[in-house]
């Protein structure tokens, strides 16, 4: 048998100078006595008003009645609240304890409550003993006959037998339920991060059992989510969820924080995400809920494993131009092709990232490579070229002001039209029914004039429900449009990397270079049409109002003769085209704040 107080005893045979809390001079010297008082778990400190509970304040009185009973002076106490007796050497109370006895010389009774509450291993009881009695000191137990009389020995030896067996059977015994609970599928000890510990009171029984923790709960999802991507380094996915808001649960002696690399390993790595749990190399159905698939579980192990198979290196290398870029060299040659990024190193350790077109692969293109450093320099000074112009701004602006005020004014019309239409049918229908009720009409007539009146009604109301549909979602869009290019390149220049990166998916659909240049590059939209019109408006500086738009190549609108009624706007039919879904309706609900900072 291994103690844990022998482990460190010659470390703690040293001298060690200890501050006395409450000096012994004045008391006669054989009389003076320190007690020590330990309970084995914080929950019992926590059983009252009181803050150290019921069990300490019954063991001072236990141990001062005790000392009263022999003549003794109580100099000092020291309290171990919440201290295993298995951990002999972690604590802190009586080690400080033991150091007096050693250091100050002052000390010539120990006083404990039971022989328990000092030593549960008979070793660990022996060379505390040994320690003692070689410095005079003699070991009290309030509750127990132990002295240093060859009886009281005998009772010392007898008891420190019995606690190193009861402590060993309740051990066991623990053991046991708690193997038993973990093979019938229960979750031993503190919930693991997106779960919680509860206690189920049914039917009168008190049962310990786990549930989803709804705040961590989509964060661990996300977590398997992203990794299974392949675009995120456990130091990334960590800092990815800690921005998103993932923290650890706080306790009493730690806040909330960030979830460590080693635990965010740890639980991509546990199946009892997926439903088990293990016990003593044993797996078995948990019966808590699981929060991945085993699909998604697989996949991960399969990339976790390819990352650190022989300290492989990592192979996907990421940058927020990624995936924006594409080869302006085969774009002259007919050819979209994307540009990819490659990690280089040179000689003297320094990393080094390049972008080149895909095709170089297979011999298809001769692009050189292009340094990361110079395209992203390109790409900022590529953002004042897409600048919408103030007095295009304010143009646009006072069109869309226009166009909406026209559309308002025509849809209150359609809506008035509508509703009296609707009348005049609730008044026909009526009409029907006083004929039928004279019997002039006969009733296949009325039947049929009735049907007839409905389907009408439902045309009408039909209209009616979309007349004051309107184009606002469109004109957000493009006032956000415009609000986004009126600095573009001072705003590109203050963003982070992740907000580039967004900022470029927005506005571009392909950004085209060659030789560390910008050659060219499409435009989502709304941005194209917005600045198809600018440009139109540029090469017609004598009209007054804006040109009208081109139409798409494909389109089937007929083009308005001469002499026709006036050609629209090109915001007016742009803003047509939006709020008739030419746009991704979603694109309209995007904030500036979703760019941030936003621009001035």
């Amino acid at each position: 048998m291994t103690s844990a107080y022998a482990d460190s005893n010659d470390e703690l045979q040293q001298d060690i100078a200890v501050p006395v809390e409450h000096p012994a001079d004045g008391v006669e010297p054989g009389t003076r006595a320190v007690i020590y008082l330990r309970v084995s778990s914080t929950g019992q400190v926590k059983t009252d008003y009181d803050p150290e509970g019921i069990s300490i304040p019954a063991q001072r009185e236990a141990c001062l009645r005790k000392a009263k009973d022999l003549g003794l002076t109580v100099i000092d106490e020291y309290v171990e609240p919440g201290r295993s007796a298995t951990e002999m050497t972690k604590r802190e109370a009586f080690q400080r304890m033991l150091a007096r006895v050693r250091g100050q010389g002052d000390v010539d009774y120990v006083i404990v409550y039971m022989l328990s509450r000092m030593a549960r291993n008979r070793y660990d009881d022996a060379i505390v003993m040994a320690d003692l009695r070689k410095r005079g000191v003699t070991l009290v137990s309030a509750t127990e006959a132990v002295d240093d009389s060859p009886v009281g020995q005998l009772m010392h030896g007898i008891l420190a037998t019995f606690n190193e067996y009861q402590s060993r059977q309740s051990g066991a015994d623990i053991a046991n339920k708690m193997g038993q609970k973990a093979r019938t599928g229960g979750t031993l000890g503190r919930a693991k991060i997106g779960y919680l510990n509860h206690i189920d009171h049914s039917d009168g029984r008190v049962i310990r059992t786990i549930v989803l923790d709804d705040e961590r709960a989509p964060f661990v999802q996300l977590a398997f989510e992203l990794y299974d991507t392949g675009n995120y380094t456990l130091d990334e996915l960590a800092d990815e969820l800690y921005d998103r808001g993932l923290r650890t649960r706080p306790t009493a002696k730690h806040p909330a924080k960030k979830v460590s690399i080693n635990k965010l390993s740890q639980m991509l790595r546990d199946r009892y995400y997926i439903g088990y749990v293990t016990y003593k190399g044993e797996e078995v159905r948990g019966r808590h809920e699981p929060l991945i698939d085993e699909d998604l579980f697989d996949r991960v192990q399969d990339r976790i494993n390819s990352r650190s198979a022989a300290k492989e290196r990592r192979r996907l290398h990421h940058h927020y131009l990624k995936g924006s870029l594409f080869c302006g060299r085969c774009r002259r040659a007919g050819v979209t092709q994307r540009m990819i990024i490659q990690r280089t190193i040179n000689s003297k350790g320094a990393e080094y990232l390049y972008f080149f077109c895909r095709n170089r692969q297979n011999s298809t293109c001769d692009a050189p490579h292009v340094n990361a450093e110079l395209v992203e320099d390109a790409i900022e000074r590529h953002y004042a070229t897409i600048r919408f112009s103030q007095s295009f701004i304010s143009d646009v602006r006072a069109q869309i002001d226009t166009v909406i005020s026209e559309q308002e004014k025509s849809a209150r019309l359609l809506h008035q039209q509508l509703s009296t239409q609707l009348a005049e049918l609730d008044t026909q229908e009526e009409n029907v029914i006083d004929l039928a009720a004279d019997g002039t009409l006969p009733q296949t007539k009325v039947k049929a004039k009735l049907r007839d009146i409905e389907r009408q009604r439902r045309h009408l109301t039909g209209r009616l429900a979309t007349a004051s549909a309107d184009l606002t979602d469109a004109a957000r869009l493009i006032d956000v449009s415009l609000k986004l290019l009126e600095r573009p390149e001072d705003l590109y220049r203050r963003c982070n990397d992740e907000q580039r990166r967004l900022l470029n998916q927005a506005i571009f659909h392909n950004i085209y270079i060659e030789d560390e240049e910008v050659t060219d590059h499409d435009l989502q939209e709304p941005f194209n049409q917005l600045h198809a019109i600018q440009q139109t408006q540029r090469s017609t500086h004598a009209q007054h109002t804006m040109p009208a738009i081109p139409e798409p190549r494909d389109s089937k609108k007929a083009t308005r003769q001469a002499g026709g009624p006036s050609t629209p706007s090109g915001v007016e039919v742009l803003l047509q085209g939006l709020q008739s879904g030419t746009c991704s309706s979603s694109t309209s609900k995007v904030e500036l704040t979703g760019f941030e900072p936003v621009t001035p």
